[in-house]
This record gives structure tokens, sequence and C-alpha cells, in this order.
């Protein structure tokens, strides 16, 4: 199955007001320079708040980690819990097609499927509140056939039960997920043989079952009210640690801590950082093409430009203590040697061209 981008793309994403205080908080689980290790908790929520993850979102949180597009465009797409396409905005069903649900009757489920959402997977119903998938073995064997819709399993099924199931979602109401044939949980289907005198006094569903009930709405994705946004690694609560630093847009650099921000202070005493000469516009208007250098895209040439460099001469130029202080404004840090930034733009300033500017000239490809 090919994981692609939709063809039809919102204009933008931006995280509501208590995502964007939960994603600042997953940020603070990792060390400085680590942020990239939040990626798939963020790019989940993105998903829970949108239903799947549009490419503004992908962006939108790779600018958060700073992050290059492509690497995060890579877990979204390794990942077949993202989704990158639209989904019903009721609920997306995932049909367990694997051994044990397949000689079950996972088939027949998928027939459902195709006769009251849409003929195609991941196509959406008439009504844009369906849709549907076939998945691998998601660890429910013996209940099987099931699918798992929203947060929660339901099993046991039959093609009627699943088509009543897929009815009363379209019409608004929230079955009772769990077995469907009667069963408590996974016990045999003939009845206990063993610890039957556990049996009497059980609750009414399974725990799993207990707690979705409880809930009342077991396809609502998370919006970030449910509970209290805890950080206990930083001995706060999510709320006393965001008031710290001062509210970002969507797509800002996710806040530093104080202590952070002294440990930075301090490696940049230590690395002597010196600012290089910088202009305040083009020369002559006709700035150089800092995307052929390696590794710089679109969004760094913007972020460079705004620092005052537009010209291969002048990051030529650029001695250690220049590159300390370049590199402690960049949100990727170590790029600039990495990549060998210097040795490139004196090639590109003498008019020599490098094996990079040459291979982005004629695929016309870039990185960020």
């Amino acid at each position: 199955m090919l994981r692609r981008l939709h063809p039809e793309q919102p204009e933008s994403f931006a995280f509501t007001a208590a995502n964007q205080q939960w994603a600042q908080a997953q940020i603070t689980k990792f060390p400085e320079g680590r942020q990239a290790s939040a990626v798939i908790p963020l790019l989940w929520r993105a998903q829970e708040q949108e239903g799947w993850l549009s490419r503004p979102a992908i962006e939108s949180v790779a600018d958060m980690l700073g992050m290059a597009y492509i690497r995060v465009l890579e877990v979204a797409s390794f990942y077949f819990m993202f989704q990158l396409q639209p989904v019903g905005s009721v609920a997306h069903i995932q049909v367990c097609g694997t051994t044990s649900c397949m000689i079950c009757g996972a088939e027949d489920l998928i027939a459902v499927c195709k006769e009251k959402i849409a003929a195609k997977p991941h196509a959406l119903s008439d009504d844009g509140k369906l849709s549907w998938e076939e998945v691998e073995c998601l660890g429910s064997c013996s209940n099987a056939p099931m699918a798992q819709i929203g947060k929660d399993y339901y099993e046991d099924l039959t093609a009627e039960s699943f088509g009543k199931i897929i009815d009363d979602l379209a019409a608004g109401k929230v079955p009772v997920p769990g077995p469907q044939n009667g069963r408590y949980a996974a016990e045999p289907l003939n009845g206990l043989t063993s610890l039957v005198e556990h049996d009497a006094g059980k609750p009414k569903y399974n725990a799993s079952v207990d707690l979705a009930t409880d809930l009342g709405d077991t396809v609502k994705r998370i919006d970030g009210t449910e509970v209290p946004i805890l950080t206990p690694w930083l001995g706060k609560d999510g709320k006393a640690a965001a008031t710290q630093t001062a509210p970002q847009p969507p797509k800002a650099p996710a806040p530093a801590k104080p202590a952070v921000k002294q440990a930075e202070e301090a490696k940049k005493a230590e690395a002597g950082e010196s600012q290089p000469e910088t202009l305040t516009s083009a020369r002559d208007g006709k700035p150089d093409d800092l995307k052929l250098l390696k590794g710089v895209g679109p969004k760094l040439e913007q972020t460079l430009n705004e620092l005052g460099f537009y010209h291969y001469d002048q990051i030529a130029a650029w001695a250690p203590e220049n590159v300390a202080w370049v590199d402690a404004r960049l949100k990727f840090k170590g790029r600039i040697e990495r990549d060998g930034w210097l040795e490139q733009a004196a090639k590109l300033a003498a008019g020599e061209e490098t094996e990079f500017a040459k291979r982005a000239k004629e695929d016309g490809t870039y990185e960020d």
C-alpha cells in the first residue's frame, strides 16, 4: 500500500490551546537538542484533533521540534496508525483481516463495509461520517472476528451485528464495545470451566468496556480537555509549566525551560560566540540562492536572511566563533559543520559548482 500525502490539503493547521499546552509539556520530557523524540506523540495528538494527518499538520509538528519536514513525513508515512487522508467525521473503522479473524468471517465484515460505507477502503461514506480499512492483527484473536472503532475493540462480530453497529454510528448512537455475542471477555464460548466461583458478582462489563461506557463516547477523539495535563518530571502540572515561557504561535519552536536557558547561556559563553558581519539586505537586491547549500531549504534560507546573511561569501568568511553564534540561532544545531556549509559556500562564491548544487539544479530538490 502506498503511503502518500492526500492530494487535497487544508491551507493551515494549528493545535487548539489545550493541545498546544499538552504538546509543549510533552517536549519538556526530553533534554535540549532531543526534542525530536516527541515526534510520535505530537503527530498522534494532531491526528486525534483533526482525524488525519495533513501536510500542514506534519510541517507544524516539524517546526515545533526543529526537524526537517521530510524527517517527520518519514515517521508519518512509516506507521500505519497515522492516517494520511481524511477519515469519517464520526468514526474510522479498522477491520482486522489477519488469520484468526479471516477464518472466522472477516471477509463478511469487509463486505458489510463495502455495502454500508464505501466500495473502497479509505473512501468516505456519502454523508462523510464513516470510513474503513482492513488492517493487520490487532491482537484480539480469541474474539475473532473483530474491528477497532475509535479507541475500542468490537469483538465476536457477525455480519448482522457489525451492520447494526455501523447503522448506529451513522445515526449518532454509541454502540457498547467489547464482545457482541454475550461473552464477558475472552472466556471459552461454552462458558467458564474454572474459577467459576469468581463469576458471580462481577461487574456488568469487563474493565475495558466498563471504562468506555463510563466515558460515554468511545469514538470521540481526544481534544485535550479530558484530564489535567501532568508533567511529573518537572514537578509541576502542565499549566504551571506552560506559564514559565511566553506563548508561541503554532509553527514556533518549542519553548525552552529556564534551567535549559541557563545551560545554553553557559555553553555560549564557553564557546566564545561572536556575531559575524551581517547585512540589512542583499547587495544590489540580488541575494544568492542559499538553497544550493546542502541542508538549506526554503525555511532555513529565510531564517538566514532574517539573521542578515544573503551571500555565499558571507558564510564562507565565518570564523569558528561566528559559526557558534549562527549555530545557536538555528533550530537544528550542528547542521553548519555537519553539512559543510563553509566549504560549499567558498566554492559557490568563487563561481565553482558543488556536487549538491549541481544535483539540486538538475532535479529541483532542496533540503530543509
